[in-house]
């Protein structure tokens, strides 16, 4: 269902370079380029401020023109779940605005136990905030907080609950939806809400449910949309929505956001025994048996995304098992085990990978072709939320409170 409210005129102002607009960062790689990020963290080190933040969420911050964004599901006492964006100041960690954009029914509040009702992470262009909730409804938000556009009904059956982020390809909204009783990816005009394009999965897979983020690509000029659902990763023409390549494998329950480079695209093929592929770009059709050029068994990870440095490129399974693996050919160059257990995905700034566990743990590991962990820190609180980065700023979502910490 469509609902659309009066919309006000906007200029048309890029988002900076020097912003986190969406799930991953600008580039939607986990790659950041800026000052640099403080190297130690923790409660009561380096914190520029802290705020709580109402409610329950594992979306990640994003960061624009000075406002940080997330979302959060605060429970009623009937057990609905309200559903909001908040709005907090970059400078001093006021909460601007929280405003509810879906009240979601007690029988339609669906959650895994790990996860939260507001997990996928917003995505703003500079003029409009997009919000996400899964099959409880897509927003558009005016950077007050006003409720522009909504989308509901697109799905109904999730399994476990939301997931998967919305991404921005110029004036189209895109994300994947795959409840288990409907598949498919679907882009949305970022004007009006309407869908633009709306692509079925097509999957024989018995677990149809996953929760991935499209990743964006370019070949010849033109730009595609990279997406994993079950059993099946696709390649879609951003314009038209037409599915230009595709692979199969054994998986499901999807979480993990692909990667591109060298070529290729590399990405996780889910439960219950998750690989680590790499599929060359440039096919059509369907390249299973032309296009795959490597499949790692042991490491994989369920949850985290992976993080393409160059050459290598790092995974980090749930267990704690680090690994990097030389992008080109597959061969696993080393391995390292982690404390704790993790979902968030990592991030790059200066040589150095940022990670933190669910149990709110940060480590930074140096890039390269031996393991080296640089320190290692305490945030005492869960976290499943991947850090953002803006500015020489670090922001990091625990399970009650949004913090900045800045070494300058």
């Amino acid at each position: 269902m469509l609902r659309v409210a009066s919309l006000s005129l906007f200029l048309a102002i890029p988002v900076s370079a020097a912003d986190w607009p969406q799930f991953r960062g600008t580039t939607g790689d986990g790659h950041y380029d800026g000052p640099k990020l403080p190297t130690e963290w923790g409660p009561d080190k380096n914190v520029a401020w802290k705020v709580v933040i109402p409610g329950k969420g594992w979306s990640s911050p994003i960061v624009s023109k000075g406002k940080v964004y997330l979302t959060t599901a605060v429970p009623q006492a009937n057990g609905d779940q309200s559903l909001r964006a908040v709005c907090v100041s970059a400078d001093t960690g006021k909460i601007e605005w929280d405003n509810q954009v879906f009240l979601a029914a007690k029988s339609k509040a669906i959650a895994h136990s790990k996860n939260s009702h507001a997990s996928p992470t917003p995505a703003t262009d500079g003029e409009r905030l997009y919000v996400h909730f899964g099959h409880n409804g897509t927003a558009a938000l005016d950077l007050m907080g006003k409720t522009l556009w909504t989308r509901t009904g697109l799905y109904s059956q999730p399994v476990h609950g939301n997931g998967g982020s919305p991404i921005l390809v110029d004036d189209r909204l895109v994300f994947s939806c795959d409840g288990q009783d409907r598949q498919f990816v679907i882009a949305l005009e970022t004007n009006s809400g309407k869908t633009a394009w709306q692509k079925p999965r097509e999957t024989s897979a018995v677990k149809k449910f996953s929760f991935s983020t499209p990743t964006v690509i370019e070949v010849d000029g033109k730009k595609q949309v990279v997406s994993v659902g079950s059993e099946k990763i696709a390649s879609y023409d951003a314009k038209t929505g037409e599915e230009l390549w595709r692979s199969k494998f054994d998986g499901y329950s999807l979480i993990p956001k692909p990667v591109v480079g060298n070529g290729m695209v590399y990405f996780a093929t889910g439960y219950d025994r998750p690989t680590f592929q790499a599929v060359k770009l440039g096919g059509s059709g369907d390249v299973t048996t032309s296009h795959v050029a490597w499949t790692l068994t042991k490491g994989a990870p369920h949850t985290p995304s992976p993080l393409l440095v160059g050459d290598e490129v790092y995974v980090v399974s749930d267990r704690g098992v680090m690994s990097c693996i030389d992008a080109k050919t597959g061969e696993v160059v080393w391995t390292g085990q982690m404390k704790g257990a993790y979902s968030a995905s990592p991030i790059l700034a200066d040589g150095k990978i940022y990670l933190t566990s669910e149990e709110g743990k940060g480590t930074l590991v140096e890039t390269g072709r031996k393991f080296k962990v640089l320190d290692e820190f305490d945030m005492k609180e869960k976290t499943f939320a991947s850090f953002a980065g803006v500015d020489g700023a670090l922001y990091i979502r625990t399970e009650t409170q949004l913090y900045k910490f800045t070494s300058r």
